[in-house]
């Protein structure tokens, strides 16, 4: 059906039109674009809307003003230029809304019975005459009493709805500014707009912004050249870097805000005053910091120091004898570089090890582990994520935890930087060394709250890769800590592991090194010549439903797709949708979860995308949903973690058939596939590629182009973050 169908006689002319909303099929994390289905109320069938907004709500009643397009790829689509949101008036409308999860107690079941005993009056039932639903099988008092307090909180949603659409912005955020904020929330959009940015999910500067831009403040209004510049510096820590020079933020806050450089500086130096900016000299320059970032850079600085002075000594004659008898009695004869780094660990407060795959770091963490507890030392085990803490575990024979369990993460804040931990500085580990795995995962914030925790006197030898790809936070500590030159380290070189790992390990050293890695079609480090990106993404879809499993690999536990971006017929997005269909199909038997970004599978595997505290998963943790009810699903993660999701949190979730390189650090697989394709150059460099490959134990797929590979060997222009740790270490600032 068309839309001339639909609606005849429609052009390219400005048109409204007024429906129910059926379905979401698209909205964007930054909730600056969404695609729902319309079903017209005075026409049959269903259209495709575009709005540069999130999503209304599924069965909420829209009306919306635009234009017809015809899409290159999608066909017809209305282009809603605004949009506007009311109550559901139609019993279908009403029963969709219900449906939709916005009420507390109603599922789409509870939401048919409803409808079907009082039809159109539904709504205002539970407004005004809430004990009439108790004539509703399966509805007591109190449930009765929750739907109805659930309505009138609705009521209170629709009002701040209707303020947000009289001042140009889109109703959907209303929820969310109503769960922050309560009755109070008209009183904040009104005169604290930018707030907003601050201390409600979702919504951003440039949304705030829109939302003053509507009660009148003016560009040049001091408020929002504030909060223009936190949201520059924010746009900044999300690159990476814990500061930027003053000159580059003034020209980043003067092209985002359209207000003039004076006004600028002087804003920034009224929030310096105020301590709501920091600042560095370094260099004859000045350099820019968000306070909590400055404040966690120091405090690493000051208290690696501390521990290399302070640490409890050891009363060990002879480091090195002890690490010949350790040998003796293994049975495992160590290079010098690891004997010298076991011998480190019992002369030095704290210590770092690097080295890359197959040299040996494994056995001389164990090494350490070993002798330190013949010392009687109480040793804990950590890793960032919680599949780098389970290797370090299998490695060990020792118990291992995420850094986030060490510190008994309670609880959760959006305000930046700021998270709780039960462990700091009040109540610290009890531990007399602590032994931290894949370092170049941690970002400045962790590391601050990780060291506040760690007692005076404790001895923290820190292990990592640092080559791998950085942090996704701010910082590049493990990097900084090695260019400080102050800390004791020891680099492992020497590779053993060739006859173990085939040609993994070698490749991964060549890739490191600007080599072209040696492929083959049949061993385990394999390239498939594929010009073309759709065939490249057909091909890994056929390799994980048919192939591997053949060769006795399973798709859901051995195999991980890792792509370098998450658009493009090889991103993450389609490659999750594609594999989710061939590996998870579509089936009566199988229950689904459907959000405004992606369908959620009884049997899909799926990955936490940020720390949630209360729930103790954090960002990168894979699970399998086992288990779903009208209103929630259930997770398990590990072996025994089960975690429930009500509808509204299923956008912490994501589906993990592929993954970004990112989110795989720390993790290991038996089988890796990565495309590399022309549409990904920008992300194309060697660290991602050494990466990726260095997370397979038995075997590597790379599919794509030659010249895309060439790209990401040849391409080692890794962008050096703005960070003042070594300085500090070094102790070049005062």
């Amino acid at each position: 059906m068309t839309v001339q169908d639909i609606l005849p006689g429609l052009g390219n002319r400005e048109d409204e039109l007024e429906g129910v909303v059926d379905s979401i099929v698209f909205a964007s994390e930054d909730g600056r674009f969404s695609v729902f289905r319309l079903r017209p109320l005075k026409q049959r069938g269903k259209l495709h809307v575009t709005v540069a907004s999130p999503p209304p709500l599924v069965g909420q009643q829209v009306r919306v003003r635009g234009q017809w397009v015809v899409h290159p790829r999608f066909g017809e689509q209305f282009k809603a230029l605004g949009m506007k949101i009311a109550s559901p008036t139609t019993v279908e409308g009403i029963e969709r809304f219900l449906a939709s999860g916005v009420i507390e107690g109603i599922g789409p079941a509870m939401a048919r019975r409803i409808v079907a005993k009082f039809g159109a009056d539904a709504l205002d039932i539970m407004e005004k005459k809430t004990h009439l639903l108790e004539q509703v099988p399966g509805i007591g008092r109190k449930t009765a009493e929750k739907i109805a307090a659930s309505y009138r909180r609705q009521s209170e949603l629709r009002d701040i709805m209707l303020w947000l659409e009289e001042h140009g912005v889109s109703g959907s955020y209303a929820a969310r500014i109503f769960k922050q904020y309560g009755s109070f929330s008209i009183d904040v959009l009104e005169h604290h707009p930018y707030q907003l940015a601050q201390e409600v999910e979702g919504i951003g500067f440039l949304t705030a912004d829109a939302i003053a831009a509507g009660t009148g403040i003016q560009k040049d209004d001091a408020e929002r050249i504030a909060a223009g510049i936190d949201y520059a510096l924010q746009q900044v820590s999300l690159s990476g870097h814990c500061c930027i020079p003053e000159d580059a933020l003034a020209k980043r806050a003067e092209k985002l805000l359209q207000v003039d450089g004076g006004s600028i500086r002087e804003v920034m130096r009224n929030q310096l005053s105020r301590n709501r900016l920091a600042a560095e000299y370094m260099g004859g320059e000045v350099l820019m910091y968000p306070p909590h970032l400055y404040v966690a850079e120091k405090k690493t600085a000051e208290k690696l120091l501390y521990l290399q002075k302070e640490a409890e000594p050891l009363s060990v004659d002879e480091p090195l004898h002890l690490v010949e008898e350790w040998e003796t009695e293994t049975g495992i004869r160590l290079a010098e570089k690891q004997k010298e780094a076991m011998a480190a660990v019992l002369t030095h407060g704290i210590f770092v090890l690097t080295g890359g795959p197959g040299t040996g770091k494994t056995t001389v963490v164990r090494g350490m582990l070993e002798i330190l507890e013949a010392q009687g030392l109480n040793i804990l085990l950590g890793a960032p994520t919680g599949r780098a803490a389970k290797r370090m575990a299998e490695a060990t024979g020792r118990r291992a935890m995420t850094v986030h369990r060490l510190l008994e993460a309670q609880g959760n804040s959006r305000q930046e930087g700021s998270s709780f931990f039960a462990k700091g500085t009040e109540e610290q580990l009890e531990a007399d060394a602590i032994i931290l795995d894949e370092v170049s995962m941690m970002d400045i914030v962790l590391m601050q709250y990780f060291l506040e925790a760690v007692p005076d006197g404790c001895h923290v030898i820190l292990v990592g890769d640092v080559d791998q790809l950085p942090a996704v936070g701010p910082g590049s500590v493990l990097k900084d800590i090695l260019r400080s030159g102050i800390i004791p380290s020891i680099s492992l070189t020497e590779v053993f592991r060739q006859d173990e790992a085939g040609s993994i390990v070698m490749n991964a050293h060549a890739i490191n090194g600007g080599r072209m890695p040696q492929c083959s079609q049949r061993g385990d480090f394999r390239f498939l010549e594929i010009n073309d990106s759709a065939q490249v993404a057909d091909r890994m879809v056929e390799l994980c439903a048919e192939t591997l499993p053949h060769m006795g690999f399973s798709p859901l536990v051995d195999v991980q797709v890792l792509s370098p971006m998450h658009r493009q017929d090889c991103g993450v997005d389609n490659l999750n949708r594609r594999l989710q269909a061939a590996l998870n199909p579509k089936s009566p038997q199988k229950p689904e979860f459907l959000n405004s970004v992606q369908v959620f599978r009884l049997g899909d595997k799926v990955m936490q995308t940020k720390n949630n505290y209360t729930k103790k998963v954090f960002n990168g943790d894979i699970g399998f949903i086992v288990h779903m009810e009208e209103d929630h699903i259930t997770v398990r993660y590990g072996e025994e973690q089960m975690v429930d999701y009500a509808r509204n949190e299923l956008l912490e979730l994501q589906l993990a058939y592929a993954m970004s390189v990112h989110k795989s650090q720390g993790s290991e697989y038996p089988v890796i596939l990565l495309p590399l394709v022309p549409g990904h150059h920008i992300m194309l460099q060697r660290n991602l590629l050494y990466t990726a490959v260095t997370r397979a134990k038995k075997l590597v797929i790379l599919l794509g182009t030659r010249a895309a590979l060439n790209t990401a060997v040849m391409n080692d222009r890794t962008r050096r973050r703005y960070t003042l740790l070594a300085e500090r270490l070094a102790q070049k600032l005062p």
